[in-house]
């Protein structure tokens, strides 16, 4: 049984989430203080993590970066506030998504699956070939989340490697942006566009030897991206 942490002030809220989460086959814990949420993060292993961001204690946008900081899982942040700075904040902070109050609890049970699919396809399969994937001088360990240049880690953040991880479990394929940002942020996440370039550069400025020149992640004009082989 998937486990999901609750980490949220409102009783009232908190009780509704858990209530459709249990609904809907998963185990939840709740924790209404952002530094005890934390240290529950930390010390357990959850699937996935619903974080608001005004918390007594400590605010979510320290939470996330704590958490991401220490753990790969996915991270969906919640708040009431709408303005764009938030949730660029949040995304830089590593959420993979940001919801803004009210909303439905179905609604957000819905999101929850997604990002669970989504990251189950990019963390493995029961075939090892896709679990360590070597390019060239390039290893990709999609179960450990780890990334190799030769003998050296590549540290990257947490969309950066689900970039990276499903590019290489299509190489050769071109994906337009549309198809790339459907893919890794979903169609419904509060990020635009222009991520999918950001993101693509700063891989590049990791793994590539001349980032202005790459040899793994190749601009196709007109077209899209794609991972050379």
């Amino acid at each position: 049984m998937q486990r999901i942490l609750i980490i949220e002030d409102e009783t009232s809220i908190a009780e509704l989430q858990k209530d459709y989460f249990e609904l809907n086959g998963f185990e939840v814990d709740v924790c209404h203080r952002g530094d005890e949420g934390l240290a529950l993060a930390l010390s357990e292993d959850y699937d996935l993590i619903v974080l608001d961001l005004m918390l007594p204690g400590m605010d979510g946008f320290d939470i996330c970066r704590r958490v991401r900081s220490a753990k790969e899982v996915p991270l969906l942040l919640v708040s009431a506030k709408k303005e764009d700075i938030d949730k660029i904040r949040g995304f830089g902070a590593g959420a993979d998504d940001y919801i803004t109050k009210p909303f439905s609890p179905s609604e957000l049970v819905a999101r929850v699956k997604a990002h669970l699919a989504r990251y189950a396809r990019l963390i493995g399969t029961g075939d090892p070939r896709k679990n360590d994937i070597r390019i060239r001088n390039l290893r990709i360990q999609t179960a450990s989340r780890k990334v190799y240049l030769g003998d050296r880690e590549v540290l990257l953040k947490a969309k950066e490697f689900d970039l990276l991880a499903f590019f290489a479990l299509h190489p050769n394929r071109v994906f337009s942006k549309d198809e790339i940002f459907e893919r890794i942020w979903g169609l419904d996440s509060e990020a635009d566009m222009a991520t999918v370039a950001v993101h693509i550069r700063r891989i590049r400025e990791k793994i590539e030897h001349d980032p202005s020149s790459p040899q793994y992640i190749e601009t196709v004009w007109g077209a899209g991206y794609r991972l050379s082989v």
